[in-house]
């Protein structure tokens, strides 16, 4: 893949936050500012348009949005539906209309994963530590 220079014009105070995160998550300038410009142009060519939408505008938020973001589950409703149709279908063949809901509550659920698989990266970019899960866990 090429590489292409480019010169960026930052503020002082801009230039001093982005020294300091990258001294804090110990990576050069160069590849903080690198990796930030790929976190707001993530590859997302092959998912739904409003998923890409949400996806790339998510480098946007402020950290206490993506903190939120990255503990979203699905609702305890719909996650005892799911392992309700799960269960059903290893004993019997699900109905055309119950299969169709199987296929939207998995859909969901995948969105719902790579929102907050984006969340947790973003912050990880930000200097915060992500490497326990306990942190992730819903809030109630």
């Amino acid at each position: 893949m090429a590489v292409h220079p480019v010169t960026v014009n930052l503020s002082e105070h801009s230039y001093r936050r982005v020294q300091r995160l990258a001294k804090q998550t110990q990576r050069s300038v160069e590849q903080l500012l690198t990796d930030a410009v790929a976190a707001l142009l993530p590859e997302t060519t092959t998912l739904p348009s409003d998923l890409q939408t949400a996806v790339t505008q998510m480098a946007l938020l402020n950290d206490a949005a993506l903190w939120q973001m990255a503990r979203t589950t699905l609702s305890a409703e719909q996650q005892q539906r799911l392992e309700a149709l799960h269960d059903k279908q290893q004993r019997a063949q699900l109905s055309p209309a119950e299969r169709a809901e199987e296929q939207a509550l998995v859909r969901l659920y995948r969105e719902t994963q790579l929102i907050r698989a984006q969340a947790v990266a973003l912050l990880q970019q930000r200097g915060y530590d992500v490497s326990d899960p306990d942190q992730f866990a819903p809030l109630i």
